[in-house]
């Protein structure tokens, strides 16, 4: 008797198959939707409508990416060939596979809406995002091209070496002595952060790192123009909520290029080639130093969780309001426990603590406690005390601490979930009465 011939298991279907497919689907549920007034003019059964149709779109896009998320980063990168940035790596997608993210028209018709009346496509985003960063080969190459050295910093770097100083706006960095100074002047919001303020603060950090003079980079506050506060430095009101409120923030020009971009710069310095190992050596990283007037709010306070050494001035305090914001505080919340503990962590995200400098739990944050008139002083001693130790040794070591308290993937892992959760958070209606109430004015 002959033995029945195996039969083979048939092939999964294709990325572009599926693609194909998911764009048809997508195209049906658009239309649906395009049959709705705007968002701020339906009624709630047909935001219960649009509801639906957004959910059913966003289910939809997630099947297609739990299968096919590598494959389509491996086509939109050249088989990891081309390192994009999250904003360019969203601009193929939205061409090679139309629906699966939005496109520039649909972004366009959504700039100038206030954050609650948006129909919510950067929940697309953060999704697709989120996607690959969960993939191992592909988020550590997405994690690589963010902390490449930006262009505009190396059209800028002739001129910052030959003048010592670059005004970028809301942000100026200065060379003295072989200290990359990068100071925030955002005078008319407090230092709060923005899109603006972010790609300014990534362009400064660049140039610190680039700039072959510079040994140590120092985070500070520049002298306050506001009524409130002038003559006196302000480190950073975090971010600027009236914006948000304006649905001026962006998902990704500042929430995930700031945490993949300036602030993991600061932490990881810039990298050398692509190798796909899980701990890959920077090609450049400098130690950091920060220099806390006032407060460090949110955004501000997470600067602080990545520096080298923080000092500040007697009666300043720390916080990460996010319980009163609605957001996430990008990733001070897997840092800050490392410094003051979980218990300490929860009370100041979940419940808005502010931790005093001069406090048992604000020690453990912030190195030295000085008057303000000593400030100057004291981060002239930190920056020696570095140079003291040796630098090669400074870098060594930090490198290892990282290592052991915040691996590569374990950041990976985290921004997989931030780029999705923050996405969800912002179009909350929790965020959205949150801002009404707070910062409606």
């Amino acid at each position: 008797m002959t033995a029945p011939r195996a039969v083979a298991p048939p092939s999964p279907p294709s990325p572009d198959h599926d693609a194909r497919r998911l764009g048809a689907r997508l195209d049906t549920l658009r239309r649906h939707l395009g049959r709705l007034p705007p968002k701020a003019a339906r009624s709630p059964a047909e935001q219960r409508t649009a509801g639906g149709i957004l959910a059913d779109g966003r289910a939809e896009r997630e099947q297609f990416l739990a299968r096919h998320a590598p494959a389509v980063y491996a086509r939109l990168t050249d088989d990891l060939r081309s390192p994009l940035r999250v904003a360019d790596l969203l601009a193929a997608a939205a061409e090679h596979y139309p629906g699966l993210v939005p496109g520039e028209a649909d972004l366009a018709a959504e700039s100038g809406r206030a954050q609650r009346d948006k129909e919510g496509w950067e929940i697309d985003q953060g999704l697709f995002v989120g996607r690959v960063l969960d993939d191992p080969l592909s988020g550590r190459h997405l994690v690589h091209a963010m902390v490449r050295p930006r262009d505009r910093a190396g059209w800028l770097l002739d001129e910052f070496r030959q003048q010592d100083t670059v005004d970028l706006g809301l942000v100026a960095v200065h060379h003295k002595n072989g200290v990359g100074h990068v100071v925030f002047q955002n005078h008319r919001y407090l230092n709060a952060e923005d899109d603006a303020s972010n790609q300014a603060l990534e362009t400064a950090v660049d140039l610190v790192l680039l700039d072959d003079r510079i040994d140590v980079g120092v985070l500070r506050g520049g002298v306050a123009t506001h009524p409130k506060w002038a003559g006196r430095r302000v480190y950073g009101a975090g971010i600027n909520l009236t914006h948000l409120r304006q649905g001026r923030i962006s998902l990704v020009d500042f929430f995930l290029d700031r945490e993949l971009g300036a602030v993991n710069k600061m932490y990881r310095g810039h990298p050398g080639d692509f190798t796909a190992e899980p701990e890959p050596r920077s090609l450049c990283e400098k130690p950091w130093i920060s220099a806390v007037d006032s407060f460090a709010i949110g955004g501000g306070c997470q600067f602080l969780l990545v520096m080298d050494h923080v000092v500040a001035e007697h009666g300043s305090y720390v916080n990460l309001p996010a319980g009163r914001e609605g957001i996430i505080p990008g990733c001070g919340v897997m840092r800050l426990p490392r410094f003051v503990g979980e218990a300490v962590a929860r009370q100041a995200v979940l419940f808005s603590r502010d931790i005093p400098v001069d406090s048992p739990e604000g020690r453990m944050v912030v190195a030295d406690a000085v008057p303000a008139e000593e400030m100057e002083a004291a981060v002239d001693r930190a920056v020696e005390g570095l140079r003291a130790t040796g630098l090669s040794s400074v870098l060594a070591n930090r490198r290892a601490m990282r290592i052991a308290g915040e691996p590569l993937d374990t950041f990976r892992t985290y921004m997989a979930n931030y780029a999705r959760e923050q996405a969800l958070c912002a179009y909350s209606q929790t965020v959205f009465d949150n801002l009404d109430r707070n910062w409606g004015r």
